[in-house]
């Protein structure tokens, strides 16, 4: 116990600093998403997070939202555990075959008018696993898509302007 605790001391913090924030660019940001989600939608926005095949870094960055930082939920954005209940599809991932009629059976489910983002690199390109006899590759190979944020991971600034740029047509260009 004690070499253990020898050599904690000694290697000390190993961890890199956190990024720079740019907290006026956030707060740009945050206050376009509130504005034009109430006058698109003129109630909260609910995503529903399809995961067709992804390695779990978009998640990560997806779940990040949630932290006191980001904090969608003060915007009244929030995530469905149901297609039924849901305004938007946040897909990552390429999609794998076992997971592309499940893919479809969330879009038919999900109630019009509704939004399809393809999040990551994956689910933008089909990434390095493209299309194989185990993968039917990029998000709009299976779905139609609104809106890609490209990415490997993309941040959780980047998913924020991804879901503006899905909700606002005006802002697309961007993306």
């Amino acid at each position: 116990m004690f070499p253990l605790i020898r050599q904690i001391l000694r290697t000390g913090i190993v961890t890199e600093p956190p990024p720079a924030a740019d907290d006026a660019m956030l707060v740009a940001v945050r206050q376009r998403l509130d504005s034009e989600m109430h006058r698109l939608l003129g109630r909260a926005l609910v995503i529903r997070h399809v995961d067709a095949g992804s390695c779990n870094g978009c998640e990560l960055e997806i779940h990040a939202l949630g932290n006191p930082y980001y904090n969608l939920e003060a915007l009244g954005i929030k995530f469905s555990a149901s297609p039924r209940h849901a305004d938007m599809l946040l897909v990552t991932g390429p999609v794998a075959k076992n997971m592309e009629t499940a893919l479809k059976r969330a879009y038919e489910a999900t109630p019009a008018p509704k939004l399809v983002v393809a999040v990551g690199d994956c689910g933008c390109t089909g990434g390095p696993f493209g299309e194989s006899y185990a993968s039917c590759g990029r998000v709009a190979n299976v779905i139609p898509v609104d809106v890609t944020i490209p990415g490997c991971p993309p941040t959780p600034l980047q998913l924020m302007q991804g879901i503006l740029a899905a909700i606002a047509p005006d802002t697309r260009e961007a993306q």
